[in-house]
């Protein structure tokens, strides 16, 4: 009998995992129209269940990919947070209600929640038109990375070989396919098959907590913030609540060992506690308030979560690990989905423009160095949080317990916001010139305000203008251009960046721009004339602002305060993530040349 043949291929991108952070980064990298890949060890998506929680900085981030309208429309809007502690009759009592977001930069002011599953498909749809689809019941069986320095540094190689395995596959047809790739993503979650073949290790410790989730329809209650975010200390352990989509909610239940450790083994074993013992457990926490299912469970499971982070994230900037495969947590800082989104958000632009041949190795490296960072700080933070939501709350009888006070200030920190992370210095953020834009910080996303369309008065998001397209936008701040002294100025500045050597003709390919220019002017609706620019200023019509209120007055006009923006205007790239790359004087073009000089190629 014959053996089937074994079948090579070629791909740009193989994602390993097609959860959240796998299906960010095929998203976008289809999007750039690379050649990807994802392949999952699962027959079937995801229906119920898992991560449920989005940050403003996700909402975001989904929007400069067009998806965060349906995100909204499905998801449920948490805006306000409830905290309660132990009261004098021996149940708890509310403490305090505050906003669920305090970042005052969050364009979008709340969290919202919606069920994994979900939110994949959101994904899955966005991609499917784009001729990427999850390719279930497959798995790496082996991987193999050249050692061989030259084709590591090829943009055009393919230096990773990866054996592929079909389950459902039987017959004459063979089951293997070996992938030649130039990348591989590892997205495999917490027990990554990637990170373990290259040997990464997991640096942290084990979790002393351990808890159980249930999904269920709103129950029947008098607890009056079962809609709310609510934070639950009891004199029997800590609850937390979380309001969903669909007329449901999520209830996390802190459990005591005794009631769930095998005492043989040391470990978690469900066996010992179902749903319906886990929902007991709050319910006696609650008390005085009452907390009655009214129909089956839609998903529970029980989980003591270690805080580690991966030694390394790639190795020879070939193969990459995202998401859980790098990092664990607690969810009770709801920080895993988006913490694995955003790893993805930050790779695949990178590996786009490698693929492309517009930037070079530095780059890649950049990944690790910014993520990685976030992890750590990530660790940090969930550490803290996790310590005071497990611990004893302040009584009579536990003088050294959690303030509700301490408790408070703790979650009101931006962290979990996401809005205000910050990478450091690289070849991808500049560290000079920042008192020119003291309001676009250096390595941080731009936030959000409206600036008026120029042309018709249309007032529009300025994130709305910086949308994940794998380009760098350049925002150009003219200043007032009807002041002569300042209209030499950008003339000036023109000429310079219309040079032979200038970064904007140096990587110019005649069928690809890599840049798109912003122009954002000071003056009024009223009296405006874009053909006064320079044509390199207004590429097109719907591309230059001014910094004036909206026609009814109600809202703008204070742009270049808000980003601290002097007179004299500024230049200031922007990634295609959308953070702030480099800041220059109108009068320094060649400070442009020097940043994108470090890890941009010239058109070969």
């Amino acid at each position: 009998m014959p053996v089937p043949s074994v079948r090579h291929s070629e791909v740009d991108v193989l994602i390993i995992g097609a959860g959240p952070a796998g299906l960010m980064c095929a998203n976008a990298l289809a999007n750039a129209r690379v050649n990807v890949r994802i392949v999952d060890q699962r027959a079937f998506k995801l229906t119920t269940g898992q991560g449920d929680g989005l940050s403003p900085r996700t909402i975001e981030v989904l929007q400069s990919y067009g998806l965060a309208e349906r995100i909204l429309r499905e998801s449920c809007q948490v805006h306000l947070a409830a905290f309660y502690n132990p009261s004098s009759t021996g149940g708890i009592e509310l403490t305090n209600r505050t906003s669920n977001v305090t970042a005052p930069s969050a364009r979008y002011p709340f969290e919202v929640a919606l069920h994994q599953g979900a939110i994949q498909d959101i994904f899955l749809d966005s991609m499917a038109p784009l001729g990427v689809k999850v390719e279930r019941s497959t798995m790496p069986t082996s991987i193999e990375l050249s050692q061989d320095e030259n084709e590591l540094m090829d943009p055009t190689s393919y230096p990773v070989r990866v054996v592929l395995q079909r389950l459902d596959k039987s017959g004459d047809e063979s089951p293997e396919e070996i992938v030649h790739a130039k990348f591989v993503v590892g997205c495999d979650g917490a027990h990554s098959w990637i990170r373990k073949q290259f040997d990464i290790t997991m640096d942290g410790e084990q979790s002393d907590s351990i808890w159980g989730v249930v999904d269920l329809v709103t129950p029947d209650t008098d607890f009056p913030d079962v809609r709310n975010k609510a934070l639950v200390h009891s004199n029997h352990g800590s609850v937390l609540l979380v309001s969903r989509e669909q007329d449901r909610i999520r209830v996390y239940v802190q459990l005591e060992d005794k009631d769930i450790v095998n005492p043989a083994t040391g470990r978690v074993d469900k066996e010992k506690m179902g749903p319906e013992q886990i929902l007991a457990t709050a319910q006696k926490s609650l008390e005085p308030y009452k907390l009655i299912r009214k129909s089956e469970f839609l998903w529970w499971t029980i989980y003591s979560v270690g805080q580690r982070v991966a030694s390394k994230f790639s190795i020879k900037n070939r193969v990459f690990i995202t998401g859980d495969a790098c990092h664990t947590h607690s969810p009770k800082a709801g920080q895993g989905m988006n913490a694995s989104m955003n790893d993805s958000h930050n790779l695949a632009w990178k590996i786009a423009l490698f693929v492309r041949g517009w930037a070079d190795m530095p780059l890649l490296s950049t990944y690790e160095s910014e993520r990685r960072k976030f992890a750590l700080d990530l660790i940090a933070f969930d550490k803290m949080w996790s310590t005071l939501f497990c611990g004893k709350p302040l009584t009579e009888e536990h003088n050294d317990g959690v303030s509700p006070q301490h408790f408070i200030k703790t979650f009101q920190t931006d962290f979990t916001s996401g809005v205000e992370l910050q990478y450091n210095s690289s070849v991808a953020v500049n560290d000079r010139n920042q008192e020119l834009a003291s309001g676009l910080i250096l390595g941080k996303r731009v936030p959000p305000y409206k600036f008026m369309r120029a042309a018709d008065a249309w007032p529009f998001e300025l994130q709305d203008l910086l949308p994940s397209d794998f380009l760098f936008k350049l925002l150009v701040f003219t200043g007032e251009f009807s002041d002569p002294l300042q209209q030499a100025r950008v003339e000036s500045m023109v000429v310079d960046m219309q040079k032979p050597d200038s970064f904007l003709n140096r990587y110019a390919t005649p069928e690809n721009s890599r840049f798109d220019i912003i122009t954002i002017s000071k003056g009024q609706k009223e009296t405006f004339n874009i053909f006064r620019l320079p044509t390199l200023l207004r590429s097109h019509w719907s591309k230059v602002f001014i910094d004036d209120t909206d026609p009814t007055g109600s809202f703008g006009g204070e742009g270049y305060s808000y980003y601290g923006v002097g007179p004299e205007g500024a230049l200031v790239a922007v990634r295609p993530d959308g953070y702030v790359g480099a800041i220059m004087p109108l009068d320094h073009v060649e400070g442009l040349d020097a940043y994108f000089e470090s890890f941009m190629k010239i058109p070969a």
